[in-house]
């Protein structure tokens, strides 16, 4: 199949960049703010996928997002949802709690979003490409060959060098792993701005984005972390059809399972985030 590349040509000022909204209704409204305090347009806005997930607001999620008129690629929620697929394609392994969990949050999810909604994801493009302070940028959700992938900071350069080969970019900008985290090498960069939509299994219910910068024409980037009502989201999400495993992570910062972590990243959890 096509991929369907949503081409932004030259952009310049600051660039909000997210990812893993899942749901999270209150943190994309924190983040929404951030946005026009730092004066960031719109279209300089990019996530990069997974609108939708574990949190109880899919609905009212999307619209907000629709209304905002941010960019955004297509996760794998968002491929699956659109096709009516029986599951979230997140690449759990069978049997797995995860997995086990995706069959309460995706049929919930489901069950809510309005044909709109539905509409609105079958215009997302797989990828985003732009052009920022003399690079090349592409926007992907797991890799580019593969949406479900999860590619960590661990992940060997090997791995992420063929992204960089197959688009031709010096940047990539990832998701799907729930972790912020840029490795660097031979003049590449792979900058994941971590999700706003879960905390990142570090202790501490906030959660992260970053922000690109070429005020001086160079390319630089910054990670932040971002507070928000999550006693509302973990509230709102013990409804009696959501992993209540998930509503706890929103609070404690610390995730259920390590199930999809490699060994480093697994063995810092608890321990705060290493940028």
């Amino acid at each position: 199949m096509d991929k369907k590349i949503e081409k932004l040509g030259n952009i310049k000022g600051k660039v909000l960049l997210f990812g893993g909204v899942y749901s999270n209704l209150q943190a994309l409204e924190a983040l929404k703010q951030v946005a026009e305090r730092e004066q960031i347009s719109a279209e300089n806005c990019i996530c990069t996928g997974d609108i939708v997930g574990y949190c109880a607001q899919p609905e009212e999620t999307v619209q907000l997002f629709k209304l905002w008129k941010a960019k955004s690629i297509a996760g794998n929620v968002e491929i699956q949802l659109r096709e009516g697929a029986e599951d979230c394609g997140c690449d759990f392994r069978k049997g797995s709690r995860c997995d086990g969990f995706s069959q309460q949050w995706y049929p919930f999810a489901q069950s809510k979003l309005s044909k709109s909604s539905l509409n609105f994801m079958e215009t997302i493009p797989d990828h985003i490409t732009f052009n920022y302070a003399g690079k090349r940028v592409t926007v992907v959700h797991g890799s580019y060959d593969n949406t479900s992938e999860f590619i960590f900071k661990s992940t060997p350069w090997e791995r992420k060098q063929s992204n960089f080969e197959t688009t031709k970019s010096d940047v990539i900008i990832g998701g799907h792993c729930g972790l912020p985290f840029y490795h660097e090498n031979d003049n590449k960069l792979w900058l994941n701005p971590g999700v706003i939509g879960m905390p990142a299994n570090n202790g501490n219910p906030s959660v992260w984005y970053a922000i690109l910068d070429n005020a001086q024409e160079n390319f630089t980037f910054k990670h932040h972390t971002l507070d928000y009502n999550y006693k509302l989201t973990s509230k709102l999400m013990d409804n009696g059809l959501l992993p209540q495993e998930y509503a706890r992570t929103i609070v404690t910062g610390i995730w259920d399972n390590t199930e999809i972590l490699p060994e480093i990243e697994s063995g810092l959890q608890g321990f705060g985030i290493q940028l």
